[in-house]
């Protein structure tokens, strides 16, 4: 019986490649630091106050402050959207081409990203509404998170393709008036033309227009970090306006909802130890006690960026070549996070159903779409900074409200452990399988 990582034996280069393959490093931007743990307890006080005052004298008083309060801070939230989705896609797309142009092995690297990212997807938009029948949401939960969303001032969704319309609404008209609209399946479209398009430029213009992307990017981060050093205070607003209405189903219906979206990030989960023993040839046992460290680093920071070090110590432990995990894993972090579109396609589906919105196979398509693209403008940091611009268009695209996310963003601590673990395993394993087909 083989010992841990003694089936590999170590070799130089990447497949015969001898020249230096060029690093795509995660996009430089702002430190931001949210108070998840305060934006916690803003929800608990939120709740625990619209309880107490439901029914009292006070309960009008203290709604007529709460609810344009909740409703200023998200609108705070929504502004940041836009610039800051199409900065971060353009930013992916243009470091996507120069890794694909690195080499044979780093485009067979990120052609398993893209497959394993588009299989996710399509489990999460075949999974999702099977467990909501199997698990059904409360009809009080539905009318908690509902009545979070369905209001008539929220912003408003991108126009819903029908199967006829769908490829032209692909391309914008006018992609000013499409952003105005919030449809954003064309202006996503838009941008990733316009950075395909950079990437066919002279070096100098080209690292022109990269640099200002980031440059918009990291402004916005920095505007995106101030809204949510307020998340406590919003987000106490919200929760004591829903929980005033709809009662003690507010906790169930938060609870289900957190139940639901980390279930399929278990989904990813157990599909890394899978891939890592199936393509991969890693032993179980091996390939768990190796990747252990870096997933209790992901559980505490719940950052892949963070786990990084981590990642390298347990391919090390699983005898992988050096150079795999050192070209690998940084490529990983900035481009692939494996939990991403399941993730956000299942929150999207389920404020569709609680919402009541029916998803055509047009809508779902063009969620998968969006999905797929604005993973590669992620950020690697922790998801309740990223959650509202990585879904909100996502749910725009598909006709979806996004005024639930604002209440939802809360308890994306909790999910966003799975989505971690997920993501790091699946970095592992994906390093090991590029590792063994490199001869």
């Amino acid at each position: 019986m083989s010992r841990c990582g003694a089936n590999v034996t170590p070799a130089k280069g990447f497949g015969g490649e001898k020249r230096e393959v060029e690093q795509t490093e995660p996009p430089s931007l702002p430190d931001v630091r949210v108070p998840a743990a305060w934006t916690f307890a803003g929800l608990a006080a939120g709740l625990t106050a619209g309880l107490a005052l439901a029914g009292s004298a006070v309960l009008d008083v203290a709604l007529s402050v709460a609810q344009p309060l909740g409703a200023l801070w998200l609108r705070a939230l929504q502004m940041t959207i836009l610039p800051l989705v199409t900065a971060l896609l353009f930013t992916g797309i243009v470091n996507t081409v120069a890794a694909a142009s690195a080499g044979a092995m780093a485009r067979r690297t990120l052609a398993l990203f893209a497959s394993l990212l588009a299989v996710g997807a399509i489990m999460a938009v075949l999974a999702v509404p099977l467990l909501l029948e199997v698990a059904p949401v409360p009809a009080a939960a539905a009318n908690v998170l509902s009545g979070a969303g369905a209001a008539a001032n929220a912003a408003p969704a991108g126009p819903l393709p029908g199967p006829g319309d769908f490829l032209r609404s692909l391309i914008p008209a006018n992609v000013v008036e499409a952003a105005a609209q919030g449809a954003m399946l064309p202006v996503i479209a838009f941008t990733a033309l316009f950075a395909l398009a950079a990437t066919r430029l002279a070096d100098a213009p080209r690292r022109q227009l990269a640099g200002l992307a980031e440059a918009i990017a990291g402004a916005m981060m920095v505007v995106i970090g101030w809204v949510l050093a307020l998340a406590p205070i919003g987000v106490f607003a919200l929760a004591l306006d829903v929980a005033a209405k709809s009662g003690t189903a507010a906790i169930g219906a938060l609870a289900h909802y957190i139940a639901v979206v980390s279930a399929i990030g278990a989904v990813v989960l157990i599909a890394a130890y899978a891939l890592a023993t199936g393509l991969a040839r890693q032993r179980l046992a091996c390939f768990a006690r190796a990747v252990l460290p870096a997933q209790a680093v992901a559980i505490s920071t719940q950052s892949s960026l963070a786990s990084l070090p981590a990642m390298l110590a347990a391919c090390r432990s699983l005898g992988l070549r050096d150079r795999s995990g050192e070209f690998v894993l940084p490529l990983a972090v900035a481009l692939f996070r494996a939990t991403s579109p399941a993730m956000n396609l299942a929150v999207a589906i389920y404020v569709a159903k609680l919402t009541g919105v029916e998803l055509t196979p047009a809508a779902l398509a063009a969620g998968v779409a969006v999905s797929l693209l604005t993973t590669l403008g992620s950020p690697s940091l922790p998801g309740t900074i990223s959650f509202v611009t990585s879904i909100a268009p996502i749910a725009l695209a598909m006709g979806v409200p996004i005024r639930p996310l604002a209440l939802l963003v809360a308890v994306e601590m909790l999910p966003d452990i799975m989505r971690t673990l997920g993501n790091v395993t699946m970095d592992v394993a994906v390093t090991a399988v590029v590792d063994r087909r490199t001869d």
